[in-house]
């Protein structure tokens, strides 16, 4: 095991502190409650480990999108591959590049309980209620599956009166960002409410495009459109209704030969998606119990398209070298949660158990088409360049079934027991141009098992035993023949079974709250990307498929503490410590006892609140994560780095203006690493990086209204 070492981060020795405890927040400590779960709970009542970003850390974030709020939760990180983020990976486990085959992630992503799994891409933060993220298999408590854990994000809803928020960002990078957010009731009689959310952000990237002279190459240009409709039809029924509309039109000119950032494309791509959504969410109050109906909609349109060859007729001269990948795809998704919940009428066993019993019920069609193009010729080849054209079109449905539940038994006053399980069946069919065309299945069941002590009304211990799976899969243009093809066209589910025990406590009085939590995770049957040999007497033939062909042991803790030093200033601190291992990997020898990818020792944020004045704050903040490896197809590593923010608000009446900075000392860092071969004639393998944001600054101006 790796020793843990402080001397490579400023004031890094601070975070030990954080060996006690709780959710994020940067003024005030106050009750804080959880909304992803069947019922609204006290966050002090969690069994697991749930980090929750508040309102009021939402509003600091000068950038808003959940990317940039990520830093903040340990063990969480992501692989940010062109334009925006769209995997996660919670305590090491996680995607870190699109898919060939089957869309499943490891990390549920939600909004207003909406499944956007993968799609992380989408996650503007501006009107956001708050953020919650939970480590650990989920599932037996809501509908959305998860082997990982669970990010869901809660937007604001309709109010009691007419209220709303308004905003103006300019940075650097050409930067510019405009928002509006309000809304209130319809009616008279208040029972019918709205709230209606704009969004416009726009930023010409940090990169330049040397060869064609531009600098927007690599711009941000997103609009979101979100719209809610609460309607009270009686003191037992309510009904809302949400649309939402996102556009995202970012151009990804990422990638470069000579390790700058300044690119040589000739033809940059595009990371661009829209995704439209419709969702109903129904709630009835019977005798006995709650009927919750939620459902939804998405078709999303995704266009991803790069330059293969990350340059232009110069840059591998004398060669010939030229490559160019686009892929259209449309994907259509309607769920729907049924859920039964108990009331105080109709707990069980002697009106001592809360209970939830649902079934969801997940459809997805999804329709791929790529188009690839390329040129390589060499000089001394009389006969080139040689030239070629393909296109490739698949089409991909399933239909998940899962049936969940899950009892809180209170076996005295200060000690429950919960009791969770969820039973799952997929089917999915596939058949592409090559008359490629099976239909895998698989059924599943995972659970919970926990034990929660209440010492008194301001602390918690917990213990917790956790069972999730991730669906299997299939493989796709193998190349292979016959019995191979047999043999590796489906993979199996993967499955984790998780150990936690934790502490939680909060004193609103004392403006203090700390958590704890230890973790030790199992996993089997994993899912991962092996290579293998076409033609056995030719090695360099070679397809790249997934298998359940690794076994794999996470552990480590998470922990955050919160408190007013006085009546001027606040201090919290937030550390992931993790520690990883491959103990087994069909075909790969030599990655045995090697740490897995994307999976830090060490991740941390902690940072201090300033009230100058009644009227003014200066918060400042480090976050950081220690180095990682990039893949588990070579062995090498990003760097570890810490990123310096501080930003300055003054508030005057309604109004607010926020001076703000990100990573103040210009950090040079990176978030993800290719190693292969990609510059004429030789094609040496080499390490490509993908570099993070640099400092950006800039001004903020709010106006709230009512």
């Amino acid at each position: 095991m790796n020793t843990i070492t402080f001397n490579k981060y400023p004031l890094y020795f601070l975070s030990f502190l954080t060996l006690f405890a709780t959710s994020i927040s940067s003024y005030e400590i106050e009750e804080v409650v959880v909304k992803a779960d069947w019922r609204v709970v006290n966050l002090l009542e969690q069994d697991s480990s749930t980090i929750v970003l508040d309102e009021k850390t939402l509003q600091k974030e000068p950038i808003k999108h959940f990317e940039s709020l990520s830093y903040l939760i340990p063990n969480l990180n992501f692989a940010a591959s062109d334009s925006r983020a769209r995997y996660f990976q919670i305590r090491g486990i996680g995607e870190r590049s699109g898919y060939q085959g089957t869309p499943n992630t490891s990390v549920a992503f939600l909004i207003d309980d909406v499944d956007y799994s993968g799609q992380g891409g989408i996650a503007t933060t501006f009107d956001i209620d708050q953020i919650e993220v939970y480590r650990g298999p989920q599932g037996s408590r809501i509908g959305a599956n998860a082997l990982a854990g669970l990010i869901y994000i809660k937007t604001k809803d309709p109010t009691e009166s007419f209220e709303g928020t308004s905003e103006l960002m300019f940075g650097n990078y050409g930067t510019r960002s405009a928002g509006i957010a309000f809304g209130g009731p319809i009616n008279e009689n208040k029972n019918i409410k709205y709230r209606l959310a704009l969004r416009k952000d726009y930023s010409d990237g940090f990169r330049k495009n040397i060869y064609l002279n531009k600098s927007d190459t690599s711009k941000k240009d997103e609009l979101t459109a979100r719209l809610k409709l609460d309607w009270e039809i009686s003191e037992s029924s309510k009904l809302k209704l949400l649309f939402s509309d996102i556009d995202m039109d970012d151009p990804a000119d990422i990638w470069t030969i000579d390790g700058s950032l300044n690119t040589l494309s000739d033809r940059p791509g595009m990371d661009s998606q829209k995704t439209i959504t419709y969702g109903v969410k129904y709630y009835k109050n019977f005798k006995l119990f709650e009927l919750q109906s939620l459902s939804s909609y998405t078709d999303t349109d995704v266009i991803f398209s790069y330059d293969a060859d990350w340059g232009n007729p110069d840059s591998h001269a004398p060669y010939t070298y030229d490559y160019f990948s686009e892929t259209f795809r449309n994907r259509q998704s309607y769920n729907h949660e049924l859920r039964l919940v108990s009331n105080e009428s109709f707990k069980i066993l002697n009106k001592s158990t809360d209970w939830v019993l649902g079934i969801n019920s997940l459809k997805l069609k999804e329709g791929n088409d790529r188009y690839d193009d390329g040129a390589y010729g060499d000089p001394s080849d009389p006969y080139g360049p040689y030239l070629s054209n393909d296109y490739f079109s698949s089409i991909y449905s399933s239909k998940n079934i899962a049936i969940f539940g899950n009892l809180d038994l209170l076996l005295s006053d200060d000690l429950q027991l919960s009791i969770g399980a969820r039973k799952e069946n997929w089917k999915s069919k596939y058949n592409d141009i090559n008359d490629e065309s099976f239909n895998p299945s698989n059924s599943m069941n995972g659970g919970k098992l926990s034990l929660t002590k209440f010492l008194d009304d301001k602390a918690t211990i917990f213990a917790s035993l956790s069972k999730g799976y991730k669906q299997g899969g299939f493989n796709t243009g193998l190349g292979l023949d016959g019995e191979d093809v047999a043999n590796n066209l489906i993979y199996d589910p993967e499955y984790l079974t998780n150990y936690e025990i934790g502490a939680n406590f909060l004193d609103s009085d004392k403006d203090a709250s700390f958590s704890l939590v230890v973790f030790y995770s199992d996993r089997e049957d994993q899912q991962v990307l092996i290579s293998q040999q076409v033609d056995p007497t030719d090695p360099n033939t070679f397809s790249y498929l997934t298998k359940n062909a690794a076994e794999g042991r996470n552990f480590g803790l998470e922990s955050s503490i919160n408190f007013r030093l006085n009546e001027s200033l606040n201090f919290y601190a937030n550390l992931g410590l993790l520690r990883t291992k491959i103990l087994s990997w069909e075909s790969r020898d030599d990655l045995e006892g090697r740490s897995q990818a994307h999976a830090p020792n060490k991740s941390y944020s902690f940072g201090l609140n300033y009230s100058l004045k009644d009227n003014s704050i200066l918060s400042i903040n480090i976050v950081g994560k220690d180095e990682f490896y990039y893949s588990d197809s070579h062995n090498n590593k990003s760097n570890s780095y810490y990123l310096l923010n501080a930003d300055y608000e003054y508030l005057f009446k309604n109004w607010s203006l926020q001076i703000w900075a990100k990573n103040i000392l210009d950090e040079y860092y990176s978030v993800r690493g290719f190693y292969f071969g990609n510059e004429a004639p030789d094609f040496e393998d080499t390490l490509y990086r993908r570099h993070g944001d640099p400092r950006q600054f800039g001004l903020t101006v709010k106006y709230n209204f009512d």
